[in-house]
């Protein structure tokens, strides 16, 4: 499987396309702004997007779909149920707002995308419907704005909820195994093992 991230958007938001080598189908983790270099290697690598994952409804994590929607009409856009009212709404998405997800997910659901298995955990607490992706397979998670290097992700836009995000991390994200590479909306790549000793807001020690 390959993945390659690409920054995007004011706030360096991570954005990440994923496909299995010799394919030509891929999908998109938070296509946050558009972005010329994810353009270029798409061309390039004669990929296609079918699907745009978002683990939450931020602008800086949304607003590249709408080029991607023009570049490839017949993408998806894939979202937590829990998220419709701020992915829609401007008042809180702090974007574009306006999207409805073409596919809702829940916690535990999993789905085939692009031959590659992907299971969605729901982790409240930076937002109401945020959600990590996790490919068991290849030991991956894209932890979007839950969980980051030696961080976690912010409490105090609306939705947000310091208690929920604590949880969130403890109860599902660090049952994972320690090898899990973890993949954030910001900063650099971590693992579950460095969060669960290293991480000053949520350490298990």
């Amino acid at each position: 499987m390959i993945i390659k991230c690409f920054e995007c958007s004011l706030y360096m938001s991570n954005c990440y396309v994923v496909y299995n080598e010799g394919s030509k189908d891929c999908f998109i983790v938070d296509p946050g702004a558009p972005s010329m270099q994810l353009e270029a290697y798409l061309s390039k690598n004669e990929l296609t997007p079918r699907y745009a994952v978002l683990t939450h409804g931020h602008g800086d994590h949304t607003d590249g779909f709408p080029r991607l929607k023009e570049l490839y009409p017949d993408i998806k856009l894939i979202a937590c149920r829990k998220e419709a009212t701020l992915l829609y709404d401007r008042r809180y998405s702090m974007g574009r707002g306006g999207y409805v997800a073409d596919i809702q997910v829940s916690d535990g659901d999993t789905s085939d995308i692009c031959g590659i298995t992907l299971k969605f955990i729901e982790t409240p607490g930076h937002t109401p419907g945020g959600m990590c992706i996790y490919i068991a397979s290849e030991g991956i998670l894209f932890s979007g704005d839950t969980l980051f290097q030696y961080s976690i992700g912010r409490t105090d836009f609306p939705g947000g909820n310091y208690d929920e995000i604590e949880a969130s991390i403890m109860n599902k994200l660090y049952k994972l195994p320690d090898d899990t590479r973890v993949l954030p909306g910001h900063m650099g790549e971590t693992s579950i093992g460095k969060e669960k000793v290293y991480n000053p807001f949520v350490s298990v020690l």
